[in-house]
């Protein structure tokens, strides 16, 4: 007999082209009747609650007083939750977030029982090679997933093992056909047969057993009150099979049985059988660029930053971190971070992402506050304390501002040397801006914001304090305006059209015409790009651009200002009409010591129905290029070998070579690399005839949430064909980048990483609006908690551990060797030990001389609690 294990689910999206208010009331209704089956018919064993906790938490804001009903079923395993928060992206959402999702999803179960532990992801849109090793920090070694695979991965089974490159597995069960064959089972004999009888050739086939899923549940699907009826029909239509209610576990456990079941490793971008949806990585880029930038201010700056403060006394607040963890992984489900949603739920997004920004910057501000207010120094001058987040010394230029009624002032540390900075601009501030108490009193007195710019050395993982004290003399500025970049690394020159000749001095290479835009029509829709039939591309080669350089012994700033002119929308494109504009502003910052290009671009786009993206030629023919996905390195091909047979093979989308990124994209060879650093954009793709250019997507114009008939993408369309008009894009937003040149062999995660740590500063005056009191802890002027010996892996995070009062060092190498880790922990450090994700220690570390030291493999990641 075969076994037919049909699973009862529901898939929840919590928003898409409906809002969450609008499944908050289903779900309410739909709990009632989960429960009420379960509790009422014992023949009912399970119901899968789509493997997210956030739905209780919707349900729970409504219904607080059922906690104890759903915790009862959960702990008698008929009702199956977690381990997931929100059903993660996993293409462009970062690995910290990954990690979160999973940490606080099984958190909120254990206030209930038990968590489902599978790696449920049964829609999102492509799957992450990095996943089972994630998984597996988890104690998870199951997985379900739909969208991305095919047979020239390995294997033509429904069932495999997943592999990553430091040994990490997962059994894979697919769903072949999705998670909703089972919706809405008719009972009506012929018209269940029909739809059967096409199923189970395909689930028959791709099986490793006599076991398949028939899940019955779909998007927002309430439960099938007559599924007993159904399962008799299937019984009398199909008497060689046994039909029967179940959970996925019981699958593996078959599956598990299995001997010979094939190993496949790496990505599933493969649209087929499924569409993944390629290009969806640039749909909305606000939306995108607001989930970088965010990601990485909660990462790199406001989580090292908080266990500073920690190991200095101060609270770490547990409990505000995770609500903007949570805040924004709401957005992180496949479709809303996909924005492939209609213009409603967007404006809910991006008001999600301006509450988790505001409340990164606000305990970023005080956590700073808390540590410098606190200083044991009797000096009753201003302060201004530097902050490096980063496990190892700085010498990096800071641009910063200092507020103050000196009219002259100087810089200096506890032993009254002098810090050299100069002053790039300043302005005379109202004092009621800084506190409306002082001109509450009549004082009236205005305050000077100065712009300072200075480089200095300063300590790892900590911050070094200078004073600000009355001077007599004047601070001189050496800016000066100049005709090209001259620094340490790099000439740079600016042609008319507003591209760069960027000429590397260490490399010995030019690089002509960088930054040039390519402007192309897109028929497409939220998910994907879609060009027209007759390619129509418009280059920048040809505007004027207006250009200003100022250079001094910092740092070079370029401000490059043009308007590209483009077709106002599909159909004068298709007339080849140009009367419309795209008007950008370029901000170029050069560092004289340190071979990285910062790019700051402001668009103000008045078009439809388009994509403009930049254009970096690196001079290096290529095969493949170098990205990096979550705590590691992924090398992919300039061009998918598919895309010359996609259509005799029927598949579901073109497999165009557009890929995501998270920190960095590049190409290198035997001599040099170059690579884009972003904190907003993660969409790239390698073009030129010697595919040669890294073409970096600065934003989509689209109309709709979904088309059908496109040309990449034939047939239905994709969602639902909803008029999308905030979707075009139109009006202002910013991308930020930088360009990195390097030797072959240069981790470039680490340069990203560091382009992505800013650092940071704290000007103590004695007026501030919001008011606090003394804290009774002392801290040092200078402070250094702990430093990386050996620079050859990447440090992820530094954060309190959830349950402990240690702190958590995660670091991954993402180099295609072997490495050495090794740190110099605090000198009061009496115990160390290597952690999963889940943050349960699994072995202790020899501590010597305040030293741990681990061996890290290609691509794995790493966890020390101390």
């Amino acid at each position: 007999m075969k076994n037919v294990h049909i699973v009862p689910h529901m898939h929840w999206d919590r928003e898409w082209y409906f809002s969450t208010e609008e499944s908050r009331i289903l779900l309410v209704n739909n709990m009632e009747e989960i429960m009420d089956m379960l509790e009422s018919n014992p023949d009912y064993p399970y119901y899968v609650l789509d493997g997210q906790t956030s739905i209780l938490e919707d349900y729970f804001a409504v219904k607080p007083e059922n906690k104890q009903r759903v915790k009862k079923l959960v702990q008698e395993g008929r009702l199956i939750i977690g381990p997931w928060y929100t059903q993660t992206d996993e293409m462009i959402v970062g690995a910290e977030s990954i990690v979160r999702n999973l940490l606080y999803g099984i958190k909120d179960c254990e206030e209930y029982g038990d968590f489902m532990r599978i790696g449920y992801l049964p829609d999102s849109f492509g799957q992450s090679a990095q996943m089972p090793m994630i998984y597996n920090g988890f104690d998870i070694n199951y997985s379900i997933f739909w969208r991305g695979t095919s047979e020239r991965h390995g294997t033509d089974k429904t069932e495999f093992y997943w592999q990553t490159e430091d040994g990490s597995k997962v059994l894979v069960q697919l769903f072949p056909l999705g998670y909703a064959i089972g919706k809405y089972l008719p009972e009506e004999e012929e018209a269940l047969q029909k739809r059967m009888d096409k199923y189970f050739t395909v689930l028959d086939r791709g099986a490793t057993t006599e076991n398949i899923i028939l899940p019955n549940g779909h998007d927002q699907m309430p439960i099938q009150k007559n599924i007993f009826e159904v399962i008799e029909k299937l019984r009398k239509l199909y008497p060689d099979r046994e039909f029967f209610l179940s959970k996925y576990e019981n699958v593996f456990a078959e599956i598990e049985k299995q001997q010979d079941l094939p190993t496949l490793k790496g990505e599933f971008l493969d649209g087929k059988y499924m569409r993944v949806h390629r290009s969806i990585y640039s749909t909305r880029m606000d939306i995108k660029a607001a989930n970088t930038r965010i990601e990485n201010k909660i990462t790199n700056t406001l989580e090292p930053l908080a266990s500073l403060a920690y190991s200095l006394g101060f609270e770490y607040h547990h409990g505000l971190i995770e609500l903007i963890w949570k805040e924004i992984m709401k957005n992180h489900a496949h479709d809303s971070i996909g924005c492939c949603c209609s213009d409603k739920v967007h404006r809910e997004i991006c008001n999600r992402f301006f509450l988790a920004e505001e409340k990164v910057d606000q305990l970023i501000k005080f956590y700073k506050r808390k540590i410098v207010d606190s200083l044991d120094t009797q000096k009753q001058e201003d302060r201004l304390t530097v902050f490096n987040l980063l496990p190892y010394e700085r010498n990096e230029v800071t641009t910063t501002n200092v507020i103050t009624k000196l009219k002259s002032f100087k810089l200096v540390d506890k032993d009254d040397n002098e810090l050299d900075f100069e002053i790039l601009e300043s302005e005379i501030m109202d004092p009621g801006l800084i506190d409306r108490q002082i001109v509450h009193y009549g004082n009236y007195d205005p305050f000077y914001n100065y712009t300072i710019q200075f480089k200095e050395t300063l300590p790892a993982i900590g911050y070094k304090t200078f004073f600000v004290s009355e001077s007599e003399q004047k601070t001189s500025s050496s800016i000066s305006n100049v005709d090209k970049v001259d620094t340490d690394f790099y000439e740079i020159t600016v042609n008319s059209n507003g591209t760069l000749n960027i000429y590397d001095k260490k490399l010995k290479q030019l690089f002509e015409n960088v930054l040039l835009m390519e402007n192309e029509g897109d028929d497409g829709d939220e998910y994907d790009f879609s060009p027209l039939p007759n390619k129509d591309v418009i280059y920048s080669d040809q505007v004027k651009a207006a250009v200003k350089i100022n250079q001094n012994r910092y740092e070079a700033t370029i401000e490059i200002d043009y308007r590209l002119d483009v077709p106002s929308n599909l159909e004068k494109r298709k007339l080849k009409e140009i009367d419309h504009s795209v008007e950008i502003h370029l901000t170029i910052t050069v560092p004289n010591h340190k071979p990285i290009i910062n790019c700051k671009m402001e668009i103000n786009n008045h078009a439809k129905d388009h994509r403009l993206r930049a254009l970096i030629p690196t001079n290096i023919a290529s095969a493949f290029s170098l990205s990096d996905n979550q705590f590691g390195l992924i090398k992919r091909p300039v061009i998918d070998p598919a895309i010359h047979v996609w259509e005799q093979e029927d598949w579901d989308e073109r497999p165009d070579p557009i890929y995501p990124m998270l920190t960095y994209a590049g190409l290198s060879n035997n001599d040099y690399g170059v690579s884009v650093l972003t904190n907003s954009t993660r969409e790239y793709e390698i073009t030129g005839e010697n595919f040669d250019t890294l073409a970096i997507t600065l934003f989509r114009s689209v109309g709709f949430l979904g088309k059908e008939e496109m040309l990449r993408r034939p047939g239905r369309p994709s969602g639902i064909k909803l008029p999308t008009p905030d979707s075009q894009m139109i009006g202002k937003q910013t991308i930020d980048f930088a360009i990195a040149t390097h030797t072959h062999e240069a981790n470039v995660a680490r340069i990203a990483k560091e382009y992505l740590t800013p650092v940071e500063t704290y000007n103590k005056i004695p007026h501030d609006a919001m008011k606090l009191n003394n804290s009774g802890i002392k801290t040092p002027l200078s402070f250094s908690l702990f430093k990386e010996v050996e620079p050859n892996v990447v440090l992820s995070t530094l954060k309190k551990a959830e349950k402990e009062n240690k702190l958590i060092l995660r670091l991954y190498n993402p180099t295609n060797e072997e490495k050495q880790a090794v740190y110099e922990l605090p000198h009061k450090t009496e115990y160390a030990s290597l952690t999963n994700l889940n943050e349960k220690s699994q072995e202790e570390l020899e501590l010597k001389n305040n030293k741990v030291q681990l061996v890290v493999k290609k691509n794995q990641v790493k966890s020390i609690m101390f």
